[in-house]
């Protein structure tokens, strides 16, 4: 198709899972994606793992993903968190019948669940390996011309390209952005002693040291982590021998999973905070990491980007059962709106965790451990943190609550 309602440019999780909400709805969207699929999708694993929020995990049920996804999760029925290896950790454990905190899955399988959803719906049009060289966006619309020599229209533009996003910095929208000078190390091990389903947050100063669990692979046990070291250490920690870095790694966890094994693909990046003036311009709408980029201490940053989805989706269908224009600048208020204090409020308590825990020392070690005591004792404070865990804090859109627009 040429002319759609909606021109989403990046297809990675956020982009495709909008486009998928859209369709399902009745909308139409052409995604732009450079990337190539040969690389997203290719066997293997790359260490790279996410946390889908119950919530979030609500909408990729209702839009017809989660069949897609079946076996290829692990629930996350506990976290646990604690101030280094010391006593005094927080448990965070629903209730029984309040269902699981959320679902680890490997990015790898994500994007495989997406791309062949995306693939089989006839209201999708998506040109992978193509960029959008050039965009007007004016009162009769979208129009842009792509590197494959086509020309395509839509109504709205939509942004999904990630944190260096070339659309938002051409709308000149303004960015507050640091750098933590700390590096997150990504990679996954198997292990000998069962995670139960548990992931655990072990705060250091250098940083949180995540250990996420993913499902068993022939009856191996494993996790996934995300180890925050000093940018200036991130080198050396790659270039470390298997056998070194698991010793390592099972040194800062204290050894309560047994001997770790079979380590994946390290990578690492560096960590940064990042968030837009506005999400909106003109006929274009920001969503996922073009957006906001956060520390990943709380593991919300894709459950963000997909509640910008969610709630994109409402806006416009809302918005086209009402006959507006889907660039029509009242509903594009409104998606400013409804994300603007959501996404502010997580922005800034990943930002002051991380400082707060990156204090070293035996007083603010001691201070942090009563803290998490606290927490610990106070059900109603402690329910809070689950309802931000799971993504069902806030005026949650109806897809974060399993149900359709």
């Amino acid at each position: 198709m040429n002319q759609a309602d909606v021109l989403i440019l990046g297809g990675g999780l956020v982009g495709a899972t909008l486009s998928l909400a859209l369709a399902a709805h009745g909308l139409t969207a052409i995604v732009v994606d450079p990337a190539d699929p040969a690389v997203t999708l290719a066997p293997g694993f790359d260490g790279r793992a996410s946390a889908i929020a119950s919530a979030s995990g609500k909408m990729l049920e209702a839009i017809g993903v989660t069949p897609r996804l079946a076996g290829l999760g692990c629930p996350i029925e506990a976290i646990r968190v604690s101030d280094g290896i010391a006593p005094g950790a927080l448990d965070f454990a629903p209730e029984a019948g309040d269902g699981v905190l959320g679902v680890m899955y490997e990015n790898r399988a994500l994007r495989i669940a997406l791309n062949e959803a995306v693939q089989g719906n006839d209201r999708i049009d998506l040109r992978m390996q193509t960029r959008a060289e050039e965009v007007t966006r004016d009162l009769a619309g979208v129009h842009a011309r792509l590197s494959d020599g086509r020309h395509v229209r839509a109504q709205l533009l939509i942004a999904a390209e990630g944190r260096q996003s070339p659309t938002r910095d051409a709308a000149g929208i303004r960015m507050a952005r640091w750098s933590y000078d700390h590096n997150a190390i990504i990679t996954a091990f198997s292990h000998a002693r069962p995670h139960d389903n548990i992931a655990y947050e072990i705060f250091y100063p250098a940083g949180p040291f995540a250990i996420l669990p993913l499902v068993p692979r022939e009856g191996v046990n494993r996790s996934a982590l995300v180890w925050t070291v000093s940018s200036d250490d991130a080198p050396a920690m790659l270039k470390l021998s298997e056998r070194a870095f698991l010793a390592e790694a099972e040194k800062k966890m204290g050894g309560f999973l047994g001997p770790l094994s079979d380590l994946a693909p390290r990578s690492t990046y560096k960590l940064g905070f990042h968030h837009a003036a506005r999400i909106t311009a003109d006929r274009l709408a920001l969503v996922g990491d073009s957006a906001h980029g956060i520390h990943p201490i709380a593991g919300q940053g894709l459950n963000l980007g997909l509640r910008d989805a969610a709630t994109l989706t409402q806006v416009l269908v809302e918005g086209k059962r009402l006959g507006l224009d889907l660039g029509d600048a009242s509903l594009l208020q409104r998606y400013e709106r409804w994300r603007g204090i959501d996404t502010l409020m997580v922005a800034g308590a990943t930002d002051t965790l991380a400082r707060l825990f990156g204090i070293p020392g035996a007083l603010p070690s001691a201070v942090r451990r009563l803290g998490l005591s606290a927490v610990q004792a106070i059900p109603t404070l402690k329910a809070r943190f689950m309802a931000e865990a799971r993504g069902e804090a806030g005026d949650a859109p109806k897809l974060l609550q399993g149900a359709m627009v």
